[in-house]
Order: structure tokens, then C-alpha cells, then sequence
């Protein structure tokens, strides 16, 4: 089911591809034969406006095509109000090309013909038309005001068309949503929605049925309120709304708001899967200021990508479709001057026949200054080619330059890189000899046993001996009972002497590790009981904090998995991360017990407890876990907690490259080391390493 959602849109999108062959909405054949039984003249020029209305987001051409024949016919019989309808779609046509000034003034004649024939449909609609100039512009002020005019005009005229009617609703909800005023942006945009569902007469309305409209705006409103997973939804609906109604347009600007969706998401590939889809759309139209938003996206993130070529392609296609557009900055000037001009039109009419007149007298010294501009173009343009081709022989001396600079920057970021190295590698060997350094304390402690108690067995040892050695004395008289004295005798000393043996490879396995430890070779991995190594480093560095300090106590919580058995590991680089890992977790239990010792409310409650666990995850995984009950990490701190030189104790405590280097001793084991944290609570640090088991331990 997710599969065919997911090839849900690129069908549409094909679907839609080939009802564009058609290239008419479902009213234009009906409105076709009635042009072809139409008699009357006024009539045809009105179905001619009509005609050219259902092309207006399918075909620019036909627009053009019907609306100038009506235009033609109008003027010819002298028909008011058809010569405004027809101007009227061509403004609309000028400004879905992206010539918003010629489309205001074209609209603004169109206006002064619907007044002088009281045409209110014709006056609601080019009010409408106006609105959405200023609305491209962001220039929501002038906008609002043309649509509250055409709904007036609807709200007392009940009769008109109810999908312009819609279009009105919806123009002032988007406009509301580019003010970020989406209470009133919702108000209308609902009553959009609620009049498109109910109404009867939509569908035969010539206009086409504005549910992708309607769709698309409601869609934009749910973005602005951050609710992405509704507004996906309305631009998707809004998308497979138009292609009955064969509305390009529509489709284009859902493509177009779902590609910056996602892009603001960051999720780039279906940011560019929209985006291309309403650029290629646009373009059939073409849908200039759609071409400008969808190629600067596709730009934009192209270059982020580093992609030069698409980057390119797309800044020559937005380049193309801006030097259509005209100054918004000229816009805003014709919308103050716009109907003083309308006044001057007589004037300039006069001044037309006396223009004329003037224009034989000029034609030959205009011809002459044509000429003479013609000489004036010929060496100016000699002289930029010669400036052109001074600029690049500097550019290309200047970037021969820089790429010598480059790859003398290039040698010494490589000679920077090899002291680094070093300097890491020195790095790490000091914290290892001090780490080092610091578990002598600990080693000495663990060496101490082993070496007490075969003081201790030698000596009894001895003393049996002796005694052997008196009962031997005896011969002949020797008894039964003494004879198994003797046995057991034997068998004590044999049992010391094994004890003896077994401290003796304590002590010696001890020092092996050192030796590993303190090396500066790498190792190789070797058949290691997990759980001893795990728990002889958790007691050495236990004793190498009680050396330190006197009155350090803390439970050692040891809870180790027999099924972890023998696996291969490098010794001395699992132990530095367990030494990392454990001084970390018994500094932060005595910080939190200094802090209870200080508050003495709850120092008698708290118990410094280190919890060591082992365990096997899988056929080839083992985990390492080690919790203390200490004070946990700031939240502000944890995301740093593995960077190199940071570390939350104080400057003289250490250099901070404890639990980094022990990230990436692990990574180079091909593990992971991962931190889980809830500050005044506890810390765990756990290791995951992936080894294969050689022999899981006798109990």
C-alpha cells in the first residue's frame, strides 16, 4: 500500500501530461458549440471571453487566440462591454506571463469600460485580477482592498458566479497567510472551502472549479501553522483535484509549495522531485513568476550540493524568467499614478494626430540618428571587446596565480596534518604512561596479596616439612595412624603448593598486563577472559582511588555474564578504556558524596555504588556496561562529552582526552561507545564491541 501511494504522484503526474495534449477544461467544447450556433455578434464576443477563460491555466496561446478575436469584434461593432471582458483575460494572460505593469494597465482600461457598461461580473472579476498584481508583489495593502471591493460586489448580487465568488474568499485567506494573520486567513479560507462543497452551479461555471485553488491555499495555511503532515495532504488533493479541470496552473503551485515544504525540512531529494515537477509544469504554460520561485529553489539547492552544472542550468532559467518581470518598485508608482493616466488617455489622444504630424518631420532625422547611433554602437562595441579581453588575460595571469597559492597551501596543510598526527600519537602515549603512572597504586595493592599470601603458605609450607621430616625419623615404628598423618599431611602440602602456584600467575598475569599497557607496539588481539580482565582493571583502579584518597568508599557491583566466555580482544587498548571509564565513574560518585557530606541531610542515605555488567547480545556481540550513581552530566555538556580537551572537571584535574581516545580505541575495535546520562541521577557508558565467542567459561 505504501509502494502505491508512493507512485500515486508521479502517475498523476504522467496522467496529467497527457490531458494537457487536450489543453482545454471541461467547459470549452460545450462553450465551442455554442460559438458555432451563435448569430448575434454581442453574443460571440461574450463566448469568445468565455472561450479564452477555460484556456487560462491550460493554454496561454488560446487565451491570446480568443480573447484578441473578441477583442477585434467588439471594437468593430462598438460593443462595450465585450471589449472589457476581452481585455480582461488578455490582463490576466500579461500577468501570468509575468508583465505585471502592462497587465495594470490593461485592467484599469478594462475597469473603466465594465463601470461605463455596468458590467458588475466583468468589474468583480478585473478587481479580482488586480488584487492578485499587488498579491505577486507581497504588496498585501492595495491587494486587500481590490478584494474587498469585487466581494462587495458579489455579496449584493447573488446571482453571479459563485466560483469567482470563491476565488475572492480564497485571494483574501492567502493574503491573510502571507500577513500571518491565519485567524483571518482560516475565516475565509473555510468559507472558501465550505461554498465550493455546497454550491450547484460551480461545475458549469466557464471559470472551472476552484477546489485546487481552494486545496492549495488551505494547505499553505496548515504550513503556517506548522502542521506539515495536513498541508502535504491538501497539496496533494489540490494536485489530483486539477487534472480534470486540466489546471496547469494549480498544479504547478502545489509542486511548488511541496518542494519548499520539504526543503525547509531538509529533505532535499523530494524537495527536488517537486520542484522539478512544477518547474517542468510552468513552463508549458508558461507560468513566468512560478519559473522564478522553482528554478531559484532548484538553484539554491544545487549549490549547496556543489553542483555546478544544475546550478547553472537552473540560474540561467530563473535569469530568463526575472528579465520578463518588470521592477516591483515600478509597479508600486503605477499602482499610485494608475487611474490619473486613465484621465490623461484623452489627452494623449489629442496629442496623438499632432504627434503624427510631428513624426514625418522627425522620420528623416530620426533615420539619420539611427545611422549615427549604428557608428556609435560599432566602436563602443570594439572598445568592450578590447576591455573584455584585457579583463581576461588579468583573470587568467590572476587565477595562474592563485592556483600556485593554492598548492602552496595545499603542501602546508599536509605538512600541519603530519605534526598533528604526531601530536596525537604523543598525545596518547602521555595519557597512557599517566594513566599508568596512576594505577601503580592499584597494581601494588593487587600484587600485595598474591605476594602475603605466598609468604604465608611458605611458611607453612616449612613448618610441614619439619614435621615430615621428624615422622620419617621414626622408620620402622611408624603406625597405621601415622602412616595417614603423613597422607594428609602430603596432601596440605600439595595443596599450598598449588595455592602458592596460582598467586604466583596471579601476580606474574599482573605484571604481564603492565608491560602490555605501558607499550608503545601495537598489539594484537589474543584469546582474553572477558570478565577477569573487566573486573581486575574495575579493583585496580578502586585501589588506585582509595591510595589517593584515604576516605574514599564505594560499592563495586560486579555482574558478569559466564556466556561472554573467552573472546579476542587487544588487551592494553580495552584496558585504557576500562581505566577511562571507571575513573570517570568513581571521580563523579566522591564529587556527589563530597556534595551530600557538605548538604549532611542526606549523607548517611547516599551509597557510592560502581556497577560493572557484562553481557553477551548476540552470536557475535558483547556488552560492557559500567553505571555509577554519581551526579550525572549537564545537559548543556553531554553533547560534548567526547570531544577532545572538554571534560566537566576541573583544569588541573585532567586534559580531557579520557573518553575521547576511548572512543576511538573502541572504534578502532570496530565497537561503539555510547553515553546514557540523567544529571543528579546516574551515568552509564556502554561498550559494544562485535567479537566472535571462542569458549564460553566453566562455571
Amino acid at each position: 500500500m505504501k509502494s502505491c501511494r508512493a507512485l500515486l504522484p508521479g502517475f498523476l503526474f504522467v496522467f496529467g501530461l497527457i490531458l494537457s495534449g487536450r489543453a482545454q477544461s471541461p467547459q470549452t467544447p460545450a462553450l465551442r458549440r455554442a460559438l458555432a450556433r451563435a448569430t448575434a455578434d454581442t453574443t460571440r464576443v461574450l463566448l469568445l471571453a468565455d472561450l479564452s477563460a477555460t484556456f487560462r491555466y491550460s493554454r496561454y496561446d488560446s487565451v491570446q487566440h480568443y480573447a484578441s478575436q473578441g477583442l477585434e469584434l467588439a471594437r468593430r461593432i462598438g460593443y462595450a462591454k465585450g471589449e472589457g471582458r476581452c481585455l480582461s483575460r488578455l490582463a490576466l494572460l500579461q500577468a501570468e506571463r509575468g508583465n505585471l505593469p502592462q497587465a495594470l494597465r490593461t485592467d484599469l482600461r478594462a475597469l473603466d469600460l465594465h463601470q461605463a457598461a455596468r458590467d458588475a461580473d466583468g468589474t468583480a472579476r478585473t478587481l479580482n485580477q488586480a488584487g492578485l498584481l499587488y498579491q505577486a508583489l507581497d504588496d498585501h495593502r492595495p491587494a486587500l482592498a481590490y478584494y474587498f471591493r469585487a466581494k462587495a460586489i458579489y455579496d449584493h448580487s447573488p446571482h453571479l458566479d459563485d466560483s469567482q465568488l470563491v476565488s475572492v474568499l480564497t485571494n483574501l485567506g492567502s493574503t491573510y497567510v502571507g500577513r500571518r494573520q491565519l485567524d483571518s486567513a482560516a475565516y475565509f479560507l473555510n468559507q472558501a472551502y465550505a461554498l465550493t462543497t455546497r454550491s450547484r452551479t460551480i461545475a458549469q461555471s466557464y471559470w472551472g472549479n476552484p477546489l485546487p485553488y481552494v486545496l492549495r491555499e488551505l494547505g499553505l495555511l496548515e504550513a503556517a501553522k506548522g502542521r506539515i503532515s495536513l498541508a502535504i495532504n491538501y497539496y496533494h488533493r489540490s494536485a489530483r483535484v486539477a487534472l480534470p479541470e486540466n489546471d496547469r496552473r494549480s498544479a504547478c503551485r502545489a509542486y511548488q509549495y511541496l518542494a519548499e515544504l520539504y526543503h525547509e525540512r531538509g529533505q532535499t531529494d523530494s524537495s527536488i522531485f517537486y520542484a522539478r515537477r512544477a518547474l517542468q509544469t510552468g513552463q508549458t504554460l508558461p507560468y513566468v513568476v512560478g519559473v522564478v520561485r522553482t528554478s531559484r529553489l532548484l538553484a539554491d539547492v544545487f549549490a549547496a550540493r556543489r553542483q555546478r552544472d544544475s546550478t547553472l542550468k537552473y540560474l540561467l532559467i530563473r535569469q530568463t524568467a526575472e528579465d520578463s518581470l518588470y521592477n516591483p518598485q515600478r509597479i508600486k508608482q503605477l499602482d499610485a499614478i494608475g487611474f490619473a493616466e486613465q484621465q490623461r488617455l484623452q489627452q494623449l489622444e489629442d496629442e496623438r494626430v499632432e504627434y503624427a504630424a510631428r513624426l514625418r518631420n522627425y522620420a528623416l532625422w530620426g533615420g539619420l540618428g539611427v545611422l549615427a547611433l549604428l557608428v556609435l554602437g560599432l566602436g563602443y562595441y570594439n572598445r568592450r571587446q578590447r576591455l573584455a579581453n584585457a579583463e581576461l588575460q588579468r583573470l587568467n595571469a590572476q587565477v595562474t596565480h592563485q592556483s600556485q597559492e593554492l598548492t602552496t597551501q595545499r603542501d602546508r596543510l599536509a605538512e600541519m596534518l603530519q605534526e598533528l598526527r604526531t601530536a596525537q600519537q604523543q598525545l596518547v602515549l602521555r595519557e597512557k604512561m599517566a594513566s599508568l603512572g596512576e594505577l601503580m597504586a592499584g597494581v601494588a595493592h593487587e600484587i600485595q596479596q598474591p605476594a602475603q599470601a605466598i609468604h604465608n603458605l611458605a611458611g607453612v609450607s616449612e613448618q610441614l616439612c619439619q614435621e615430615l621430616r621428624l615422622e620419617l625419623v621414626k622408620g620402622e615404628e611408624l603406625q597405621p595412624a601415622d602412616l595417614e598423618l603423613l597422607d594428609e599431611m602430603l596432601l596440605t602440602l600439595a595443596r599450598h603448593q598449588a595455592k602458592i602456584s596460582q598467586h604466583s600467575q596471579r601476580a606474574g598475569s599482573i605484571v604481564r598486563g603492565m608491560v602490555e599497557y605501558g607499550g608503545s607496539q601495537p598489539a594484537a588481539r589474543q584469546p582474553t577472559d572477558l570478565n577477569a580482565l573487566a573486573e581486575d582493571y574495575l579493583r585496580l583502579t578502586y585501589h588506585d582511588m582509595r591510595a589517593k584518597q584515604r576516605n574514599f568508599h564505594a560499592a563495586l557491583l560486579p555482574r558478569l555474564d559466564p556466556a561472554v566466555g573467552t573472546v579476542e580482544v587487544v588487551r592494553h587498548d580495552l584496558g585504557r578504556v576500562l581505566i577511562s571509564l571507571f575513573a570517570n565513574a568513581f571521580y563523579a560518585v566522591q564529587e556527589r558524596r563530597q556534595q551530600t557530606d557538605a548538604a549532611t541531610d542526606d549523607a548517611a542515605e547516599y551509597v557510592p555504588q560502581v556497577m560493572l555488567t557484562t553481557e553477551r547480545t548476540g552470536p557475535q556481540q558483547v556488552r560492557i556496561c559500567v553505571r555509577d550513581n554519581g551526579l550525572g552530566i549537564p545537559a548543556e555538556a553531554q553533547p560534548h562529552v567526547f570531544e577532545r580537551f572538554f571534560s566537566t572537571k576541573p583544569a588541573d584535574e585532567g586534559p580531557g582526552l579520557g573518553l575521547a581516545l576511548s572512543r576511538d580505541i573502541v572504534h578502532s575495535l570496530g565497537g561503539m561507545l555510547t553515553l546514557h546520562t540523567e544529571p543528579g541521577a546516574f551515568t552509564e557508558l556502554v561498550v559494544t564491541l562485535p567479537v566472535p565467542a571462542l569458549a564460553p567459561l566453566s562455571a
